[in-house]
């Protein structure tokens, strides 16, 4: 096994040019899906980030079929997609989860077939499906910067319509907020934040970056402002320890990834000062000894 200073000259070799390339991707992801998770950790809303998952996949398998950039293919799919889900589920015959599955396992299911109809289909398949530290182009880079800085504006802007529809969705419709529009722009940041991650992570495990260290920060603070402080740095954490790992044993980066920020939230749902496991526990103990 690589020791860590190992591993950052590898970063520095010249020759490993992708290993660089791969973090930054990996640090900006672990950034913009941990504020957005926040979001989408408070309001339940793990089901819509694994759907849209599925959603930008037939936008990457476009872009990789006419070989144009995969960040750009997918978020358009994302983002026609989270459109179609916002209009059709004004129809109140129909709940906004039974939209949802329609039409994001039927976009899956067109990545899958267009996908298919390009040389090299198998290799192409499992470089979406679990990520690839050795196939982000150059171009991708410049894309996933500006990309993720503006998710974090974008976030920053809109913080108190979120929250506000994220308490209650009635009291901020009487308010006068535009819930559908806000609804609207989460989907389609939370489309954006998935095609980031897709690369290095792979489009099946792309929702632990979104959920896990939202979740994970939420067992150590009451606090909005502190929730989203904590979880990019836990997803960054996971990122560059996890690429660390896969690096140095030969592991598959996406499931490494995900194994670290997945020992992160047992040791919080564990050890975390106020909602741990052992901690609760010694109040109760504490509780019934007084009593």
């Amino acid at each position: 096994m690589l020791t860590p200073q190992e591993f950052v000259a590898d970063l520095v070799n010249p020759a490993l040019s992708f290993l660089p390339k791969a973090l930054f991707v990996a640090l900006m992801s672990s950034a913009v899906c941990g504020v957005i998770g926040c979001y989408v950790v408070l309001r339940g809303m793990a089901f819509i980030g694994d759907a849209v998952a599925h959603a930008v996949f037939p936008g990457l398998a476009i872009a990789f079929v006419v070989q144009g950039n995969l960040v750009l293919g997918g978020a358009i799919a994302g983002v026609l997609t989270a459109v179609a889900v916002a209009v059709f589920s004004q129809n109140r015959r129909l709940r906004e989860d039974s939209v949802i599955g329609v039409f994001f396992v039927g976009a899956f299911a067109l990545g899958i077939v267009v996908i298919s109809r390009s040389p090299g289909y198998s290799g192409s398949l499992q470089q979406f499906l679990f990520g690839s530290i050795t196939g982000i182009p150059d171009e991708d880079i410049q894309v996933v910067g500006v990309s993720t800085a503006a998710l974090l504006v974008l976030a920053f802007l809109l913080h108190k319509e979120f929250v506000a529809v994220t308490l209650d969705r009635e009291s901020a419709r009487a308010l006068g907020l535009p819930v559908f529009a806000l609804d609207l722009a989460l989907y389609v940041m939370v489309s954006v934040a998935v095609v980031i991650s897709v690369q290095t992570i792979g489009n099946i495990l792309v929702l632990a970056l979104l959920v896990t260290p939202a979740a994970t920060a939420r067992l150590l603070t009451d606090r909005l402002a502190v929730m989203m402080l904590i979880a990019p740095l836990l997803g960054g954490l996971s990122a560059v320890t996890g690429l660390y790992l896969s690096w140095s044993l030969d592991l598959p980066t996406g499931g490494t990834v995900v194994l670290v920020a997945t020992g992160l939230f047992l040791l919080a749902w564990t050890l975390a000062p106020r909602h741990g496991l052992l901690n609760r526990r010694w109040r109760h103990r504490r509780s019934a000894l007084a009593a």
